[in-house]
């Protein structure tokens, strides 16, 4: 029996095919992006624009889409929404990122749930991330994680029409409906 020899970033920067990002040491597919995911993912991110910049609140973050983060050897997802502190990460790198982000969001797609709220939280519990909220656009709903004494605790739960001001960005008042497409 050959033993099964795990993918590295290298492996992924080789692979011809796009929207592609290695979890567990394998090379998995990102799903079809579909509309309703999209609307959440350029809302919320056009929500957040105040604090891009360097004088934006809490000292000013880089938020990105789509960004692949490399936290170990065999772990390099691509998170839906992704942001750093400018002051822990003065300037972007170009390529992927090697320093955990102080956020993570991610949007849940159908069949990939698993990775989205067992996989990824562990890993991001495993390199100090601070922030980790979750959208079901179909659901209509937000829940964010904070990481507290090394473990996960939930800090807001928004379902349908909700509105919040949720940390790290709650300097502004989050519309759950309008960041669904519904207002």
């Amino acid at each position: 029996m050959e033993a099964v020899k795990l993918k590295t970033l290298d492996d992924l920067l080789l692979s011809p095919d796009e929207r592609v990002e290695l979890i567990g040491g394998e090379i998995v597919r990102r799903p079809m992006a579909r509309a309703t995911h999209g609307a959440a993912q350029g809302n919320l991110r056009g929500e957040l624009h105040p604090f891009s910049g360097r004088g934006g609140p809490g000292g000013g973050w880089w938020l990105a889409t789509e960004v692949s983060v490399a936290y170990e050897v065999h772990e390099c997802p691509s998170h839906d929404l992704a942001g750093w502190r400018r002051e822990r990460l003065p300037r972007l790198p170009d390529g992927v990122i090697d320093l955990p982000p102080d956020w993570v969001c991610e949007i849940v797609s159908p069949g990939h749930e698993k990775k989205d709220t067992q996989v990824l939280p562990l890993l991001l519990k495993r390199h100090r991330v601070p922030y980790y909220w979750l959208i079901w656009p179909e659901e209509r709903m937000l829940v964010a994680h904070m990481l507290s004494e090394g473990d996960w605790r939930t800090i807001a739960t928004l379902e349908g029409r909700d509105r919040a001001r949720i940390p790290p960005f709650d300097a502004i008042e989050l519309d759950l409906d309008a960041l669904l497409g519904g207002g």
